[in-house]
């Protein structure tokens, strides 16, 4: 049986290899990923917005015959108005956590609204300025 000696570790250029090759790859890589993450909050926030608040504002609507006030807010949703008007069946909460947009910014909310009817809801996005990028319940 033949041993290689002095051959106990890696030589620089095995290790130079190793290091270029995993470079090359993650050079490939994380172009991609790099912009995934600002989609996943746009999407999160347009599934509050569309989903998540938009039924429990709807919940809260069939309970007391009407929407929170804009006064009221969102927080409506969690803990039950004192202001009034005074919600007649309220049975909440109707959230089980503040509602609060990807970016840490408060959802804009208004009722009755400027855009529907009922009520306007959005969130102003990464830049936490009214813009085109805003997230929005009447588009």
């Amino acid at each position: 049986m033949m041993l290689l000696k002095g051959r106990n570790a890696f030589t620089l250029v095995e290790i130079m290899l190793v290091v270029i090759i995993i470079s090359a790859l993650a050079a490939m890589i994380v172009p991609r990923l790099s912009g995934r993450s600002e989609q996943a909050k746009v999407a999160v926030a347009k599934a509050d917005i569309q989903g998540n608040i938009a039924t429990a504002l709807k919940l809260y609507e069939l309970d007391n015959g009407m929407f929170p006030t804009s006064d009221q807010g969102l927080m409506a949703l969690r803990e039950k108005p004192s202001a009034s008007p005074l919600p007649r069946s309220w049975n909440g909460p109707y959230l089980e956590k503040n509602p609060v947009d990807p970016w840490g910014g408060s959802y804009v909310y208004a009722s009755p609204g400027t855009h529907r009817t009922d009520y306007d809801l959005s969130s102003k996005g990464k830049d936490a300025e009214s813009a085109q990028d805003d997230i929005t319940n009447w588009q």
